[in-house]
């Protein structure tokens, strides 16, 4: 079970204590109700203010979404970042090329995510920090409803352990 819990867990992107991240040199930002609604193409000012006082703050900045390239080029363009395509999230290849890309340690990456089995749990299995954000939208594409289903008997369970539960925050 330990696989589904996140390091951090927080309720958007913008009430994240980067301070607590400082040893960390690469975020990875999940684009799907983590960024951006689901269904909407572009992201607010107040994302491109977050992400241009993290750049400023030392932190590499990528947008790291399972989304197609059209989509995820034209919001990181906006937001003036770098992006990953197609991660193929929880796999670890993606998250391998940007170790790589960035030249950096696992233990020097975070992952910021709306969802357990594939921000989490691929960020848990190379031992890459974890940062669990509550969904902006109650709104989900086809694949992340089924996750969704998944996701609710999980943590459930996690609960019924008193391993971990939605809606107590801690970094």
């Amino acid at each position: 079970m330990k696989k589904y819990i996140p390091n951090i867990y927080s309720k958007s992107i913008y009430t994240i204590n980067y301070e607590k991240l400082k040893s960390t040199k690469l975020l990875l930002f999940d684009l799907d109700n983590t960024v951006i609604k689901p269904h909407e193409k572009k992201a607010t000012k107040k994302a491109k203010e977050l992400f241009k006082k993290l750049k400023k703050e030392g932190f590499n900045v990528v947008l790291f979404s399972n989304s197609p390239k059209n989509r995820v080029k034209k919001v990181a363009e906006y937001l003036e970042i770098d992006y990953n395509y197609f991660s193929l999230k929880p796999l670890k290849y993606s998250f391998n090329k940007m170790k790589n890309k960035y030249n950096v340690k696992y233990n020097e990456i975070a992952i910021l995510g709306d969802q357990l089995l594939t921000d989490i749990i691929g960020g848990n299995k190379l031992g890459i920090k974890t940062i669990l954000v509550d969904p902006i939208s109650k709104e989900d594409g086809i694949f992340t409803i089924l996750n969704r289903r998944k996701e609710k008997k999980i943590l459930s369970e996690l609960q019924d352990k008193n391993l971990f539960k939605k809606g107590r925050y801690y970094d």
